[in-house]
Protein backbone atom coordinates (compact mmCIF):
# COMPACT_ATOMS: atom_id res chain seq x y z
CA UNK A 1 0.00 0.00 0.00
CA UNK A 2 0.73 3.62 -0.41
CA UNK A 3 2.08 5.99 2.47
CA UNK A 4 -0.83 7.91 2.16
CA UNK A 5 -3.61 4.95 1.23
CA UNK A 6 -2.35 3.13 4.55
CA UNK A 7 -1.91 6.59 6.70
CA UNK A 8 -6.27 7.46 5.80
CA UNK A 9 -7.04 4.13 6.30
CA UNK A 10 -5.35 4.52 9.70
CA UNK A 11 -8.24 7.47 10.51
CA UNK A 12 -10.80 5.08 10.82
CA UNK A 13 -9.09 2.82 13.18
CA UNK A 14 -7.02 5.14 15.48
CA UNK A 15 -7.52 8.81 16.41
CA UNK A 16 -6.02 10.64 14.20
CA UNK A 17 -4.41 7.70 12.50
CA UNK A 18 -1.36 7.59 15.14
CA UNK A 19 -0.65 6.96 18.41
CA UNK A 20 1.33 9.57 19.52
CA UNK A 21 -0.35 13.07 18.50
CA UNK A 22 3.00 14.81 16.84
CA UNK A 23 3.32 11.76 14.61
CA UNK A 24 0.27 12.97 12.21
CA UNK A 25 2.35 16.12 10.79
CA UNK A 26 -0.80 18.69 11.96
CA UNK A 27 -1.02 21.69 10.42
CA UNK A 28 1.84 20.33 7.96
CA UNK A 29 0.89 20.19 3.80
CA UNK A 30 2.84 16.78 3.68
CA UNK A 31 1.77 13.59 5.02
CA UNK A 32 3.97 10.74 7.21
CA UNK A 33 5.72 8.39 5.53
CA UNK A 34 4.76 4.67 6.81
CA UNK A 35 8.13 3.60 8.15
CA UNK A 36 8.85 0.00 7.17
CA UNK A 37 12.17 -0.92 7.72
CA UNK A 38 15.38 0.69 9.24
CA UNK A 39 18.84 -0.17 9.31
CA UNK A 40 21.96 1.69 10.64
CA UNK A 41 21.41 6.09 10.72
CA UNK A 42 18.77 5.31 7.70
CA UNK A 43 14.75 4.57 7.72
CA UNK A 44 13.15 3.21 4.90
CA UNK A 45 8.86 3.70 4.14
CA UNK A 46 6.72 1.47 2.52
CA UNK A 47 6.92 3.08 -1.08
CA UNK A 48 10.69 2.11 -0.58
CA UNK A 49 11.84 5.86 0.10
CA UNK A 50 15.12 6.41 2.34
CA UNK A 51 15.68 8.83 4.97
CA UNK A 52 19.15 9.75 7.06
CA UNK A 53 17.56 9.40 10.02
CA UNK A 54 17.54 12.65 12.40
CA UNK A 55 14.86 11.24 15.06
CA UNK A 56 16.16 8.44 15.81
CA UNK A 57 12.65 7.33 17.33
CA UNK A 58 13.25 10.44 19.47
CA UNK A 59 16.01 9.76 21.08
CA UNK A 60 16.47 5.71 21.90
CA UNK A 61 18.33 4.94 18.82
CA UNK A 62 21.73 5.84 19.78
CA UNK A 63 22.98 3.10 17.94
CA UNK A 64 21.26 3.17 14.97
CA UNK A 65 18.44 1.18 13.54
CA UNK A 66 18.76 -2.87 14.03
CA UNK A 67 21.92 -2.90 15.60
CA UNK A 68 23.58 -6.60 15.69
CA UNK A 69 24.44 -6.69 18.93
CA UNK A 70 20.68 -5.55 20.47
CA UNK A 71 18.70 -7.67 17.56
CA UNK A 72 21.26 -10.81 18.81
CA UNK A 73 20.50 -9.91 22.55
CA UNK A 74 16.76 -9.36 21.77
CA UNK A 75 16.06 -12.55 19.71
CA UNK A 76 18.40 -14.97 22.39
CA UNK A 77 16.50 -13.85 24.92
CA UNK A 78 12.98 -14.39 23.24
CA UNK A 79 13.71 -17.65 22.27
CA UNK A 80 13.25 -18.79 25.92
CA UNK A 81 11.75 -16.29 27.73
CA UNK A 82 9.31 -12.98 26.74
CA UNK A 83 7.32 -11.95 29.81
CA UNK A 84 6.90 -13.17 33.28
CA UNK A 85 5.74 -10.92 35.72
CA UNK A 86 8.30 -12.33 37.84
CA UNK A 87 11.65 -12.01 38.81
CA UNK A 88 14.82 -12.85 36.32
CA UNK A 89 19.04 -12.27 36.38
CA UNK A 90 18.76 -9.97 33.19
CA UNK A 91 16.94 -7.60 35.42
CA UNK A 92 19.91 -7.90 37.97
CA UNK A 93 22.08 -7.83 35.23
CA UNK A 94 20.77 -4.13 33.75
CA UNK A 95 20.10 -2.93 37.38
CA UNK A 96 23.57 -3.76 38.61
CA UNK A 97 25.42 -2.06 35.46
CA UNK A 98 23.40 0.80 35.61
CA UNK A 99 24.00 1.00 39.85
CA UNK A 100 27.62 0.22 39.35
CA UNK A 101 28.39 2.83 36.40
CA UNK A 102 26.27 6.20 36.73
CA UNK A 103 26.95 8.34 39.80
CA UNK A 104 24.43 8.65 42.47
CA UNK A 105 22.20 5.80 41.33
CA UNK A 106 22.48 3.23 44.48
CA UNK A 107 19.11 1.34 43.71
CA UNK A 108 17.12 1.29 40.74
CA UNK A 109 13.51 0.63 40.27
CA UNK A 110 12.60 -0.55 36.67
CA UNK A 111 8.92 0.41 34.72
CA UNK A 112 7.75 0.62 31.06
CA UNK A 113 7.77 4.14 30.01
CA UNK A 114 9.66 7.88 30.84
CA UNK A 115 6.18 8.94 32.24
CA UNK A 116 6.10 6.00 34.35
CA UNK A 117 9.66 7.08 35.70
CA UNK A 118 8.72 10.50 36.14
CA UNK A 119 5.75 10.42 37.66
CA UNK A 120 6.78 7.50 40.01
CA UNK A 121 9.88 9.63 41.14
CA UNK A 122 7.44 12.25 42.06
CA UNK A 123 5.30 10.12 44.05
CA UNK A 124 8.13 9.01 45.97
CA UNK A 125 9.53 12.15 46.27
CA UNK A 126 6.35 13.15 48.03
CA UNK A 127 6.22 9.93 50.08
CA UNK A 128 9.42 10.71 51.56
CA UNK A 129 9.14 13.95 52.48
CA UNK A 130 5.67 14.11 53.60
CA UNK A 131 4.82 16.97 51.28
CA UNK A 132 2.90 17.49 48.44
CA UNK A 133 3.59 20.43 45.98
CA UNK A 134 6.18 19.77 43.14
CA UNK A 135 7.93 22.57 41.34
CA UNK A 136 7.95 22.01 37.35
CA UNK A 137 9.41 24.29 34.35
CA UNK A 138 7.41 25.51 31.78
CA UNK A 139 8.36 24.00 28.65
CA UNK A 140 9.68 21.01 30.24
CA UNK A 141 7.78 17.93 29.42
CA UNK A 142 7.70 14.93 32.10
CA UNK A 143 5.20 12.20 30.44
CA UNK A 144 1.34 12.70 30.30
CA UNK A 145 0.49 11.76 34.07
CA UNK A 146 -1.69 14.54 34.95
CA UNK A 147 -0.03 17.02 37.13
CA UNK A 148 3.15 17.33 34.54
CA UNK A 149 0.67 18.55 31.51
CA UNK A 150 0.89 22.24 32.63
CA UNK A 151 2.81 24.28 30.26
CA UNK A 152 4.59 21.47 28.91
CA UNK A 153 6.17 21.96 25.92
CA UNK A 154 7.00 19.41 23.51
CA UNK A 155 3.62 18.33 21.58
CA UNK A 156 1.32 19.95 23.63
CA UNK A 157 2.52 22.97 22.10
CA UNK A 158 3.11 21.92 18.83
CA UNK A 159 -0.79 20.62 19.58
CA UNK A 160 -1.25 24.90 20.40
CA UNK A 161 -2.66 23.63 23.72
CA UNK A 162 -1.81 24.89 27.14
CA UNK A 163 -2.82 22.00 28.70
CA UNK A 164 -4.65 18.63 28.17
CA UNK A 165 -8.05 18.04 28.68
CA UNK A 166 -9.12 15.48 30.91
CA UNK A 167 -7.08 17.04 34.16
CA UNK A 168 -9.17 18.24 36.55
CA UNK A 169 -8.20 21.33 38.17
CA UNK A 170 -7.47 19.00 41.51
CA UNK A 171 -4.73 16.87 39.67
CA UNK A 172 -2.71 20.06 38.76
CA UNK A 173 -3.31 21.92 42.16
CA UNK A 174 0.12 21.22 43.50
CA UNK A 175 2.02 21.66 40.50
CA UNK A 176 4.09 25.05 40.92
CA UNK A 177 5.39 26.32 37.61
CA UNK A 178 8.36 28.25 37.69
CA UNK A 179 10.67 29.74 34.99
CA UNK A 180 13.71 27.53 33.46
CA UNK A 181 16.90 29.53 33.70
CA UNK A 182 15.38 32.09 36.03
CA UNK A 183 16.38 31.19 39.76
CA UNK A 184 14.46 34.40 40.61
CA UNK A 185 11.14 32.54 39.79
CA UNK A 186 11.98 29.55 41.54
CA UNK A 187 13.21 31.74 44.73
CA UNK A 188 9.99 33.35 45.56
CA UNK A 189 8.04 30.23 44.57
CA UNK A 190 9.72 28.70 47.73
CA UNK A 191 9.37 31.77 50.11
CA UNK A 192 5.66 31.36 49.64
CA UNK A 193 5.57 27.63 49.46
CA UNK A 194 8.85 26.84 50.77
CA UNK A 195 7.41 24.17 53.95
CA UNK A 196 4.97 22.23 51.32
CA UNK A 197 7.11 21.42 48.37
CA UNK A 198 8.01 18.35 48.02
CA UNK A 199 10.79 18.29 45.15
CA UNK A 200 11.87 20.43 41.52
CA UNK A 201 11.88 17.90 38.63
CA UNK A 202 13.78 19.58 35.90
CA UNK A 203 15.27 18.15 32.27
CA UNK A 204 19.03 19.68 33.52
CA UNK A 205 19.20 19.70 29.27
CA UNK A 206 15.72 20.63 28.19
CA UNK A 207 14.66 18.51 24.55
CA UNK A 208 11.09 18.92 24.70
CA UNK A 209 11.06 22.75 23.84
CA UNK A 210 13.61 22.37 21.56
CA UNK A 211 17.03 22.08 23.31
CA UNK A 212 17.94 24.31 25.66
CA UNK A 213 21.01 23.42 28.27
CA UNK A 214 20.02 24.85 31.87
CA UNK A 215 23.11 27.25 33.15
CA UNK A 216 25.23 25.80 36.06
CA UNK A 217 24.40 28.54 38.01
CA UNK A 218 20.93 27.71 37.99
CA UNK A 219 21.20 24.09 38.56
CA UNK A 220 23.02 25.14 41.38
CA UNK A 221 21.11 27.41 43.32
CA UNK A 222 18.53 24.83 42.84
CA UNK A 223 20.71 22.32 44.61
CA UNK A 224 20.90 24.66 47.47
CA UNK A 225 17.13 25.45 47.37
CA UNK A 226 16.01 22.19 47.46
CA UNK A 227 18.83 21.20 50.60
CA UNK A 228 17.47 24.35 52.51
CA UNK A 229 14.17 23.27 52.81
CA UNK A 230 14.50 20.03 52.64
CA UNK A 231 12.77 18.59 49.11
CA UNK A 232 14.48 16.42 46.42
CA UNK A 233 16.02 17.33 43.68
CA UNK A 234 14.55 15.48 40.71
CA UNK A 235 16.73 15.32 37.22
CA UNK A 236 14.65 14.07 34.08
CA UNK A 237 17.17 12.43 32.19
CA UNK A 238 14.68 10.35 30.08
CA UNK A 239 16.20 12.04 27.12
CA UNK A 240 19.63 12.90 28.12
CA UNK A 241 20.38 9.87 29.88
CA UNK A 242 23.01 7.86 28.19
CA UNK A 243 22.70 10.58 25.60
CA UNK A 244 24.90 13.84 26.17
CA UNK A 245 27.37 12.15 28.13
CA UNK A 246 26.89 8.17 29.28
CA UNK A 247 26.41 9.39 32.58
CA UNK A 248 23.78 12.00 31.78
CA UNK A 249 23.48 15.70 32.27
CA UNK A 250 24.36 15.17 35.76
CA UNK A 251 27.74 14.19 34.77
CA UNK A 252 28.46 17.70 32.74
CA UNK A 253 27.27 20.34 35.29
CA UNK A 254 29.08 18.03 38.48
CA UNK A 255 25.55 18.44 40.58
CA UNK A 256 24.08 15.46 42.50
CA UNK A 257 20.34 15.08 42.22
CA UNK A 258 18.14 12.74 44.72
CA UNK A 259 16.73 10.60 41.87
CA UNK A 260 16.86 10.83 38.51
CA UNK A 261 14.72 9.51 35.56
CA UNK A 262 16.01 7.38 32.50
CA UNK A 263 14.15 5.65 29.11
CA UNK A 264 14.36 5.85 26.04
CA UNK A 265 18.08 4.96 25.21
CA UNK A 266 18.21 2.20 28.53
CA UNK A 267 15.80 0.19 26.66
CA UNK A 268 17.89 -0.11 23.43
CA UNK A 269 14.46 0.62 21.47
CA UNK A 270 11.79 -1.55 23.42
CA UNK A 271 9.26 -0.36 25.63
CA UNK A 272 11.49 0.97 28.96
CA UNK A 273 11.87 3.31 32.40
CA UNK A 274 14.12 3.79 35.27
CA UNK A 275 14.14 5.98 38.34
CA UNK A 276 17.07 5.67 40.64
CA UNK A 277 18.86 7.31 43.53
CA UNK A 278 19.85 6.98 47.09
CA UNK A 279 19.19 4.44 48.77
CA UNK A 280 17.55 6.21 51.88
CA UNK A 281 14.82 7.29 49.43
CA UNK A 282 14.81 4.37 46.89
CA UNK A 283 13.78 2.06 50.21
CA UNK A 284 10.86 3.54 51.20
CA UNK A 285 9.10 1.92 47.95
CA UNK A 286 6.60 -1.22 48.38
CA UNK A 287 7.42 -3.92 49.88
CA UNK A 288 10.45 -1.44 51.67
CA UNK A 289 8.27 0.91 52.85
CA UNK A 290 4.81 2.58 52.37
CA UNK A 291 5.48 4.34 48.58
CA UNK A 292 3.50 1.57 46.56
CA UNK A 293 4.58 1.49 42.86
CA UNK A 294 4.45 -1.62 40.63
CA UNK A 295 4.30 -2.79 36.86
CA UNK A 296 3.27 -6.34 35.27
CA UNK A 297 5.84 -5.70 32.64
CA UNK A 298 8.91 -4.17 34.71
CA UNK A 299 12.17 -5.80 34.19
CA UNK A 300 10.56 -7.39 30.94
CA UNK A 301 13.04 -9.91 30.27
CA UNK A 302 13.77 -9.15 26.60
CA UNK A 303 13.49 -5.50 27.69
CA UNK A 304 15.92 -5.86 29.55
CA UNK A 305 18.63 -8.20 27.51
CA UNK A 306 17.63 -4.86 24.98
CA UNK A 307 19.19 -2.54 27.52
CA UNK A 308 21.65 -4.22 28.84
CA UNK A 309 23.29 -4.85 25.09
CA UNK A 310 22.84 -1.08 24.46
CA UNK A 311 24.18 0.52 27.84
CA UNK A 312 27.56 -2.11 28.53
CA UNK A 313 27.82 -0.95 24.34
CA UNK A 314 27.77 2.27 25.24
CA UNK A 315 29.99 2.17 28.64
CA UNK A 316 32.68 0.14 26.71
CA UNK A 317 33.32 2.41 23.91
CA UNK A 318 33.54 6.31 24.55
CA UNK A 319 34.73 6.66 21.58
CA UNK A 320 31.51 6.73 20.52
CA UNK A 321 30.51 9.80 22.00
CA UNK A 322 33.48 11.22 20.78
CA UNK A 323 32.41 10.61 17.04
CA UNK A 324 28.68 12.05 17.86
CA UNK A 325 30.16 15.37 19.02
CA UNK A 326 32.21 15.29 16.31
CA UNK A 327 29.56 15.45 14.06
CA UNK A 328 27.28 17.08 15.80
CA UNK A 329 29.63 20.14 15.96
CA UNK A 330 30.17 19.98 12.57
CA UNK A 331 26.10 19.99 11.89
CA UNK A 332 25.87 23.08 14.42
CA UNK A 333 28.62 25.09 12.43
CA UNK A 334 26.96 24.37 9.20
CA UNK A 335 23.81 25.30 10.24
CA UNK A 336 24.99 28.76 11.62
CA UNK A 337 27.10 29.87 8.87
CA UNK A 338 24.31 28.56 6.26
CA UNK A 339 21.66 30.63 8.19
CA UNK A 340 23.91 33.62 7.98
CA UNK A 341 25.20 33.15 4.41
CA UNK A 342 21.21 32.69 3.63
CA UNK A 343 19.50 35.61 5.96
CA UNK A 344 17.78 32.89 7.81
CA UNK A 345 16.53 34.00 11.37
CA UNK A 346 17.97 31.32 13.68
CA UNK A 347 19.47 30.34 16.96
CA UNK A 348 21.58 26.70 17.20
CA UNK A 349 20.96 25.19 20.82
CA UNK A 350 23.25 22.09 21.35
CA UNK A 351 24.33 19.53 23.91
CA UNK A 352 26.41 16.51 22.84
CA UNK A 353 24.26 14.86 20.33
CA UNK A 354 20.86 16.97 20.70
CA UNK A 355 20.75 20.07 18.59
CA UNK A 356 17.57 22.07 17.95
CA UNK A 357 17.57 25.18 15.46
CA UNK A 358 15.16 27.83 16.23
CA UNK A 359 13.85 29.84 13.51
CA UNK A 360 13.87 33.10 16.01
CA UNK A 361 15.13 36.81 15.84
CA UNK A 362 16.33 36.34 18.51
CA UNK A 363 20.16 36.27 19.66
CA UNK A 364 19.50 33.38 22.51
CA UNK A 365 17.12 30.60 23.49
CA UNK A 366 17.25 30.05 27.30
CA UNK A 367 13.50 29.66 28.16
CA UNK A 368 10.13 28.41 27.03
CA UNK A 369 9.35 32.51 26.28
CA UNK A 370 12.05 32.46 23.82
CA UNK A 371 11.46 29.47 21.96
CA UNK A 372 7.70 30.45 21.78
CA UNK A 373 9.47 33.60 19.48
CA UNK A 374 9.81 30.90 16.99
CA UNK A 375 8.24 31.44 13.68
CA UNK A 376 6.21 28.56 13.23
CA UNK A 377 5.81 28.76 9.33
CA UNK A 378 9.43 29.14 9.02
CA UNK A 379 9.72 25.58 11.05
CA UNK A 380 7.06 24.21 8.96
CA UNK A 381 8.70 24.99 5.64
CA UNK A 382 12.01 23.56 6.32
CA UNK A 383 10.69 20.59 7.75
CA UNK A 384 8.51 20.10 4.68
CA UNK A 385 11.92 20.87 2.50
CA UNK A 386 14.50 18.39 4.77
CA UNK A 387 11.76 15.54 4.59
CA UNK A 388 11.20 15.23 0.72
CA UNK A 389 14.70 15.81 -0.03
CA UNK A 390 15.32 12.54 2.32
CA UNK A 391 15.71 14.11 5.55
CA UNK A 392 14.25 13.09 8.20
CA UNK A 393 14.08 15.65 11.25
CA UNK A 394 11.42 15.92 14.26
CA UNK A 395 7.90 17.66 12.58
CA UNK A 396 7.89 20.26 15.94
CA UNK A 397 10.10 23.14 16.40
CA UNK A 398 9.53 22.04 19.92
CA UNK A 399 11.72 19.13 19.62
CA UNK A 400 14.84 18.02 19.47
CA UNK A 401 17.28 16.25 16.68
CA UNK A 402 19.68 13.28 17.09
CA UNK A 403 22.91 12.18 16.06
CA UNK A 404 23.58 8.16 16.51
CA UNK A 405 26.72 6.74 16.48
CA UNK A 406 26.13 5.19 12.55
CA UNK A 407 26.02 8.50 11.25
CA UNK A 408 28.99 9.61 8.91
CA UNK A 409 30.87 12.76 7.73
CA UNK A 410 28.34 12.09 4.55
CA UNK A 411 25.32 12.71 6.16
CA UNK A 412 25.83 15.53 8.04
CA UNK A 413 27.54 17.27 4.55
CA UNK A 414 24.24 15.96 2.85
CA UNK A 415 22.04 17.34 5.59
CA UNK A 416 24.12 20.69 5.29
CA UNK A 417 23.96 20.43 1.08
CA UNK A 418 19.85 20.30 1.57
CA UNK A 419 19.60 22.61 4.39
CA UNK A 420 21.34 25.38 2.23
CA UNK A 421 18.96 24.69 -1.15
CA UNK A 422 16.21 26.14 2.15
CA UNK A 423 14.18 29.60 0.90
CA UNK A 424 11.62 30.74 3.56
Amino acid sequence: MKNLDIFNESKQYMPGGVNSPVRAFKDLTVNPPIIKKGMGAYIYDEEGNKYIDFVCAWGPMILGHSDKEVVKAIQDTCADAIAFGAPTELELKLAKHICSTVDNVDMVRMVNSGTEATMSAVKLARGYTGKDKIIKFAGCYHGHAEGFLVQAGSGVITAGIPGSAGVPKESIINTLIANYNDIDSVKQIFEKYGDDIACIIIEPVAGNMGVIPAEKEFLLEIRSLCDKYKSLLIFDEVMSGFRVAYKGAQSIYGITPDLITYAKIMGGGLPCGAYGGKKEIMEKLSPMGPVYQAGTMSGNPVVMAAGYATLTKLYNNPSLYEHMEKLCKKLEKGLLEIAKENGIPMVVNRCGSMITPFFTKKKEVKNFEDAKTCDAKIFSKYFEHMITNGINVAPSQFEATFLCVKHTQEDIERFLEVFKSFKY
